[in-house]
């Protein structure tokens, strides 16, 4: 797992949008997948948490934009464990109602 597994060079991004989410989703992606050892799991938890509040206030809109860029993100995906990653991001984090 790679913080920065998409590259720096965020000139290869189609919106500053895109870059931004990927950048969310490599961090949240790398606090989820660490180890008691390399993160405290309260501070984890925090970060999740914090996140998920977030995103309870995207707009409408905003909320449709995000799962687009989530859904476009998944499917270009390579990686299966970031690929189940990303599709489960909008129950996850509350984007979405669970069972939606």
């Amino acid at each position: 797992m790679s913080l920065c597994g998409r590259g720096s060079d965020v000139s290869g991004y189609p919106s500053l949008t895109r870059a931004l989410a990927e950048a969310l989703v490599d961090v949240l992606w790398f606090v989820e997948g660490c180890e008691d050892e390399q993160m405290d799991p309260d501070d984890a938890v925090k970060v999740l948490e914090g996140v998920a509040a977030l995103v309870s206030h995207l707009s409408v809109d905003q909320r449709s934009e995000f799962m687009d860029l989530l859904a476009s993100m998944a499917s270009e995906e390579k990686d299966p464990s970031r690929r189940e990653f990303l599709l489960s991001f909008s129950e996850g984090f509350g984007l979405v109602e669970e069972g939606s």
